[in-house]
């Protein structure tokens, strides 16, 4: 598919992050290739969102995660921005009426990697590790509950100075975000059948205005459908779940033929307490993650419930 070089550059807007850029920059060279433009018909527009402005919170308790998307949001309802482009495990699930997801890039690898020993188990008795994610540290509470959180907020440089700087014998970041940064070799990756990465872990989710057909038409030349129908299922799943910033949920989607295989699992915040159930899916087919989640919740036990509005309906 081709269309003709846009008469003023579409306006691209991300966060002002090292990772984010990078995703950025990352759309902007696969709509160009597909529609055989010049890198110039898009404009890289950066905002430093609420989320990268306060560092030394847990996110959970200064906003969740519409401190990743408010300012972007603003600028695609007011035009200032023709598209977004965000980390999908980053969007909330509800979203505004009037912005859609109008593009899901070839997801990367999905799996978290440990930072500072060579697998869970090999992680010292007693180690402190540095994670603000409730789904991290309830994961490795329920598989070593000798461990110590400690709060692990930044980018990747900043996360990986500070575990070079002692404050934590060890940390996890997502393997996606260190190859798109370039940083391969750095870690660990866990296997994710053992270890569930985030819902939307790994996929590059691009917002644009509900009416903007024009712009909506461009990026579809870049939706990757086995991606997208995933990063649905998992979406459909918090859904389902209520989840929340402050949910410890875990999901882990991956084709088997035509269909998907979702796994999820629930913890409780101090890892005491695990479920999780697995689902075939057909793409975009809402019920089945549905049915996944209300089967969750009927047999999570109060210390994981209470986390998730689902269990309130």
């Amino acid at each position: 598919m081709t269309a003709d070089h846009p008469d003023r550059p579409l306006r691209l807007g991300t966060r002002r992050s090292p990772l984010a850029m990078a995703q950025a920059m990352e759309t902007r060279t696969r709509l160009c290739k597909a529609h055989g433009w010049s890198e110039d018909a898009v404009e890289i527009v950066p905002v430093v969102a609420s989320g990268d402005r306060i560092q030394d919170r847990p996110l959970a308790e200064i906003g969740g995660k519409a401190l990743w998307t408010k300012e972007l949001d603003a600028w695609l309802a007011e035009g200032e921005i023709d598209f977004a482009v965000h980390s999908a495990k980053d969007v909330e699930t509800l979203r505004p009426e009037q912005i859609v997801i109008a593009a899901v890039l070839e997801r990367e690898d999905v799996r978290d990697a440990l930072i500072g020993a060579t697998s869970i188990a090999a992680l010292p008795p007693g180690a402190r590790i540095g994670t603000s994610a409730p789904r991290r540290a309830a994961q490795l509470l329920h598989a070593r509950p000798d461990c110590t959180v400690v709060p692990f907020r930044g980018n990747v440089a900043t996360r990986l100075a500070k575990l070079a700087a002692g404050e934590a014998d060890a940390t996890f970041l997502a393997m996606a975000g260190l190859n798109r940064l370039g940083e391969t070799g750095t870690g660990r990756p866990l296997d994710p059948e053992e270890w569930l990465p985030a819902p939307g872990q790994a996929a590059i989710a691009i917002e644009s205005r509900a009416g903007d057909e024009r712009t909506l038409t461009l990026l579809a030349a870049i939706d990757h459908a086995r991606s997208r129908a995933s990063l649905e299922a998992e979406r459909a799943l918090l859904a389902g779940l209520g989840g929340t910033c402050h949910s410890p949920v875990a999901a882990f989607s991956h084709f088997a033929g035509d269909t998907i295989n979702l796994r999820a699992a629930l913890f409780s915040p101090d890892g005491a307490e695990r479920i999780e159930g697995v689902v075939r899916i057909e793409p975009g087919d809402r019920s089945a993650p549905l049915r996944l989640a209300e089967d969750l919740m009927a047999r999570a036990h109060p210390a994981i419930a209470e986390h998730f509005a689902g269990s309130k309906q």
